[in-house]
């Protein structure tokens, strides 16, 4: 005889939720209902994962009895750990297409315009999806009235490029039906994390009260132009050690490994070049121990922006208008530049936007960021 089991959270059929309790026969001890079943499909770039993430809050809002479900990359995941908005993180691969595939859902989120997110999108049983699909032919389409501003953002570059002036955030909240309200990203740290960086910082001879730049240095190799060149950090860097009270850290992952080196070279120990080959969440650590963070459009960017830094960002290629600051930085951008924003992944221009970077007022919003909080 098939029963319904029991409506709650902790309940998984395997093992019982508390030892001396058999929730399957006497039913739950603690309640912890799954309400609103919702799956949110994030695929692509790990900048975007954690940007979505600001849509948390708005679910939340909306639907404050629900059970979240996301399907991510692998490499993307840990981002999502210890997230306390999220119940399931699912990295994208058969086996967890194949549990998907049999839960039905209330809400399908689809975040990506991309042909695997939205065959997931397709493929999975939900009442609403809401975002992007795909139709018989193959095509990305809009699944909703909200998620149309969002599409054409992707069909019209003078939209994307010149008119527009909404954040990510802003029109993905539309995209989903939410009410957004300038809501953060989420990113929490464990205490194993939070433990290490104090040892880390320690070891360093880093304290609570040093001035710390990080210089996260690099990008994905998916958009190689989204970077400065090795000799503007080292102008920078110099610059900034010049005035005799600034620590700087390297942020990068393994694909920064050379390019770091080459920057911190001629500096030798005024330089700290952080680990890059220790996975995001301990990137996340080192990243976390500056105030300030100079930064292309990148990761590095995002997750600055998700660990509440000052942020002084720099574009070229792409959109400074998407990206929220929260009032904790300054966007930097090549002004009259008619070629910019373009996302090119190759220039016919020799990189104009790259070369026209303010770097001498990096170092001054630099300078007066920390004389800021030293008046506080």
């Amino acid at each position: 005889m098939i029963r319904n089991a029991p409506y709650c959270k902790n309940f998984n059929g395997y093992k019982p939720c508390f030892p001396d309790h058999d929730c399957w026969t006497n039913g739950c001890k603690a309640e912890n209902p799954i309400g609103t079943k919702i799956l949110i499909v994030n695929l692509d770039a790990m900048g975007d994962v954690l940007m979505t993430t600001a849509q948390l809050h708005g679910i939340k809002r909306k639907f404050p009895v629900s059970t979240i479900y996301w399907v991510t990359m692998k490499i993307a995941a840990p981002l999502l750990q210890n997230n306390h908005l999220v119940d399931y993180v699912y990295p994208y691969d058969f086996e967890s297409l194949s549990i998907l595939q049999q839960i039905e859902f209330d809400y399908v989120y689809s975040c990506d315009k991309s042909q695997r997110s939205c065959a997931i999108t397709n493929m999975v049983k939900a009442k609403n999806k809401l975002g992007f699909g795909m139709d018989p032919n193959g095509k990305i389409i809009p699944l909703n009235a909200g998620a149309n501003y969002n599409f054409l953002l992707g069909m019209d570059n003078h939209l994307k490029f010149k008119i527009n002036t909404r954040t990510g955030q802003d029109y993905l909240a539309e995209t989903f039906d939410l009410e957004f309200k300038g809501d953060e990203y989420v990113f929490n740290f464990t205490p194993a994390e939070i433990e290490y960086t104090n040892t880390y910082m320690k070891e360093n001879g880093l304290g609570a009260s040093d001035e710390i730049i990080g210089f996260n240095t690099g990008c994905s190799n998916l958009f190689p132009n989204k970077k400065m060149t090795v000799e503007q950090h080292i102008f920078l860097i110099e610059k900034l050690l010049a005035f005799n009270r600034f620590k700087i850290l390297l942020l990068g992952g393994p694909e920064d490994i050379e390019r770091n080196k080459a920057i911190a070279a001629p500096f030798g120990d005024k330089v700290l070049n952080t680990p890059a080959t220790n996975g995001v969440r301990m990137g996340a650590c080192y990243e976390n121990i500056p105030q300030l963070i100079i930064t292309g459009d990148s990761f590095g960017m995002h997750l600055a922006i998700a660990l509440k830094k000052y942020v002084i960002a720099w574009f070229g290629l792409s959109c400074w208008t998407e990206i929220e600051m929260y009032g904790r930085g300054i966007k930097l951008w090549p002004e009259g530049l008619e070629c910019s924003p373009c996302w090119k992944k190759s220039c016919p221009y020799n990189l104009e936007c790259i070369d026209m970077i303010d770097l001498n007022r990096i170092v001054s919003e630099t300078v007066t960021f920390f004389d800021s909080v030293k008046q506080k």
